[in-house]
C-alpha cells in the first residue's frame, strides 16, 4: 500500500522539462519575466500560459519588442529592485540579441538570468534553422553558461543560475535550454544550490588586512574615499555612512555608485571621472590615503594610470579578488564583502576631525560652480541647454526618483545635475556604454518600484531602442522620458570638435517627427523650445498619469564640462575648451 502510494504521487509530479523551470523560477521568488517568444522557446510560452492567469498566477511576462530590450529591461529591474532580472527568449537571433545586454550586466556586476531556447540536442552541430552555439558565444562575457541538456537537470541547473548571479560580485548567467529537455518528462523535485565547491562567493575577511587599514586611515591627514556601486551590490549604504562619519572622510562616488551615499551628505564631495567634478578629481593627486570601496579603478575615474596618486597609500575594499592591483597598485587589500570589511574596520577607528583638508574642496568647488556649474543650469539667453533640463527636472520630481539615462552627453549631464537622496536611485550604463540601454531600463525600474522613474536620452539613443515604446504603449509604464535632442550625436561631436580637428564625420542626425510617432504609440507629448515654458512643461510631465515623451530641443553644440582629456592626469582636467 504505501508503494502504491508513493507511485500515484509520483504520478502526480511527472511534469515537462518546461513546467519543471516554471516551478524552478518560482522556487527563487521570481515575479516579472521580460521576454519574447520563438518556435525553440514554444514549449516554455505555453508553460508560461497558465503561470500568467488564473489561481495559478505567480508571474507577470512583460512583452518587449526587441531580446536586448528584454536583458536592458532585467537589468533596469535588478539594479532598482536589488533581485536578479530574468530575459526569456528563443534560439538563434532571439539569443544572440541578448548578447549586448549580457556584456552590458557583466561589465556593470548587473544580476540577471537569460534563458534561451535551443534546437534539440539530436540536432545540434548540424546546422539546424536559428542553431548558434550559446554557451560558447556567451561563456567569455558572463559568470556562468551552460546548456540544460535534460529535464531532469533544470531544477539544479535554475538554481545554480541564480546562485551564481547574486552572490558574491553579482552578474549575469546564460542558461541554453534545448526543445527535447523542454519536453522531455520528469519526476519534479526540487533543488537548492548554496555552495560550489569551485567558487568562492564571499572571500573570508582577514583580520591583518582590517588592523592595517585601520591603522593607515587613523594616521591620515588627507584621507579620500572613493564609493563605488559595490556598496549598493552589498546593501551597505548605512555602513558606509557610520564608516565615513567616523573617520571624518570625504567621499567621492564612481558613477554607478552616485546613489551609494546621499547627495546632500555633507562627506559627499562628487562624482569621481572624466566629466565628473573639478575638486575631488584634483584631490586624488593631494591626498594621503586613498580609499577605495566597491570600484574597479576605471580608466574612465584614473586618467593616466601612471601617474595616479602615486602621493597616497592605496586602500582597496572589494569582493573580487581580481581588481586588487589590477589597474592601480594597492597598499592594503580587504578583500571580503564591504557588508562585512566596512564594520570591521569601523570598529577600529578613531574618532577624527578633518576639517581643514575637507574645507580645501571649497576653493575648487566654487571655481566649478563660477565657470561650469552655473553657465550650465543657469543660462541668461540662448536655446536650451542639457545641464538646465537635467536641473529643472531635478528640482521638481519627487524625493526617491530613479534616474534612468542612455549613453552619451544625455547621461553625463543627468549624471551630474540630477540628485540622489535615495539608495538604488541611478540605472545607467557604465562600463559597456551601451546606447539604446536607456528605454529598456526604465521599463524594468517601473516594474522593481513605485517611485518616479525619469529617463534622459539623446536623439540617438532614443532610436536605437525605439521599438520598446510598443512595450511602453502596452504595459502602460509611467516612464518620462526626457529627449534631449540636439540633431548630433553629440558626445562623439565634442570628442570630434576637441580632438579631430572640428571634423564632424557622420554625427549630424536627421530626426523623424517624434511627435508622430508618440501619437502613433498613445503616449502622451510635449515639446519645449524656449527657456520661458520649460517648467510648466515638467511640471505637466510629472502630473500626468502614464508614460510622456518630453522633447527639449537643445543648443547643438552644447558640451560637456569639466572634462579629464583621455589618457591625461587627473589633474589636467578642464573647466573650459
Amino acid at each position: 500500500m504505501p508503494i502504491a502510494i508513493a507511485n500515484n504521487k509520483n504520478m502526480r509530479d511527472r511534469i515537462t522539462g518546461s513546467k519543471a523551470l516554471m516551478r524552478a523560477l518560482q522556487a527563487e521568488g521570481v515575479k516579472t519575466i521580460f521576454g519574447y517568444p520563438g518556435g525553440a522557446i514554444m514549449p516554455v510560452y505555453d508553460a508560461l500560459f497558465d503561470y500568467t492567469r488564473g489561481e495559478k498566477k505567480c508571474f507577470d511576462h512583460i512583452l518587449v519588442r526587441h531580446e536586448q530590450g528584454a536583458t536592458h529591461a532585467a537589468e533596469g529591474y535588478a539594479r532598482v529592485s536589488g533581485e536578479v532580472g530574468v530575459a526569456l527568449v528563443t534560439s538563434g537571433p532571439g539569443a544572440t540579441n541578448t548578447l549586448t545586454g549580457v556584456a552590458d550586466a557583466m561589465m556593470d556586476s548587473t544580476p540577471i538570468v537569460v534563458i534561451a531556447g535551443q534546437v534539440a540536442i539530436g540536432t545540434l552541430g548540424t546546422d539546424a534553422f536559428q542553431e548558434v552555439d550559446l554557451v560558447g558565444v556567451a561563456q567569455p562575457i558572463c559568470k556562468w553558461a551552460y546548456q540544460i541538456r535534460h529535464a531532469e537537470d533544470v531544477a539544479w541547473a535554475v538554481s545554480r543560475a541564480f546562485y551564481i548571479a547574486r552572490s558574491g560580485r553579482p552578474g549575469p548567467v546564460v542558461l541554453d535550454f534545448p526543445r527535447n529537455a523542454q519536453v522531455e518528462e520528469v519526476d519534479w523535485e526540487p533543488k537548492k544550490v548554496d555552495f560550489i565547491r569551485s567558487y568562492v562567493a564571499y572571500p573570508k575577511l582577514k583580520e591583518e588586512s582590517v588592523r592595517e587599514a585601520a591603522e593607515l586611515i587613523n594616521n591620515a591627514k588627507r584621507p579620500l574615499a572613493l564609493v563605488g556601486q559595490g556598496v549598493e551590490l552589498g546593501n551597505a549604504q548605512e555602513e558606509l555612512k557610520t564608516f565615513l562619519e567616523k573617520a571624518d572622510i570625504p567621499a567621492g562616488r564612481t558613477m554607478l555608485g552616485l546613489s551609494a551615499l546621499a547627495s546632500d551628505h555633507p562627506l559627499n564631495v562628487g562624482m569621481l571621472g572624466m566629466h565628473g567634478n573639478y575638486a575631488v578629481n584634483l584631490k586624488e593627486q593631494e591626498c594621503d590615503v586613498l580609499i577605495a570601496i566597491g570600484m574597479r579603478f576605471s580608466d574612465r575615474v584614473t586618467g593616466n594610470t601612471k601617474t595616479y596618486a602615486k602621493q597616497a597609500k592605496v586602500i582597496h575594499l572589494d569582493i573580487d579578488k581580481s581588481e586588487i592591483d589590477k589597474n592601480i597598485k594597492t597598499d592594503v587589500a580587504v578583500v571580503a564583502d564591504c557588508k562585512e570589511s566596512l564594520p570591521a574596520i569601523t570598529a577600529l577607528l578613531k574618532k577624527a576631525d578633518h576639517h581643514e583638508w575637507r574645507e580645501s574642496f571649497r576653493e575648487l568647488d566654487q571655481k566649478e560652480c563660477d565657470k561650469v556649474i552655473e553657465p550650465a543650469i543657469h543660462p541668461k539667453q540662448g536655446p536650451l541647454l542639457m545641464g538646465e533640463v537635467v536641473n529643472a527636472v531635478a528640482e521638481q520630481a519627487p524625493r526617491g526618483t530613479v534616474l534612468v539615462t542612455d549613453v552619451g552627453q544625455n547621461q553625463l549631464f543627468a549624471t551630474r545635475y540630477f540628485r540622489y537622496p535615495e539608495k538604488r536611485s541611478i540605472c545607467t550604463s557604465g562600463g559597456l556604454g551601451t546606447m539604446g540601454y536607456g528605454m529598456p531600463a526604465a521599463i524594468g525600474a517601473t516594474f522593481a518600484t513605485d517611485r518616479t522613474v525619469c529617463c534622459f536620452m539623446g536623439d540617438g539613443g532614443f532610436q536605437m531602442c525605439i521599438e520598446e515604446l510598443g512595450t511602453i504603449m502596452e504595459q502602460k509604464s509611467p516612464v518620462k522620458m526626457i529627449l534631449l535632442n540636439n540633431h548630433y550625436l553629440g558626445n562623439v561631436r565634442q570628442w570630434q570638435d576637441m580632438f579631430w580637428l572640428k571634423r564632424k564625420s557622420f554625427t549630424k542626425m536627421m530626426n523623424p517627427n517624434y511627435e508622430l510617432i508618440a501619437r502613433g504609440y498613445g503616449i502622451s507629448y510635449e515639446a519645449v523650445s524656449e527657456r520661458k515654458d520649460l517648467v510648466a512643461a515638467i511640471r505637466r510631465m510629472l502630473t500626468t498619469d502614464g508614460p510622456y515623451i518630453l522633447e527639449c530641443i537643445i543648443l547643438e553644440e552644447d558640451n560637456v564640462l569639466p572634462m579629464t582629456p583621455p589618457g591625461m592626469n587627473v589633474n589636467d582636467m578642464m573647466l573650459e575648451i
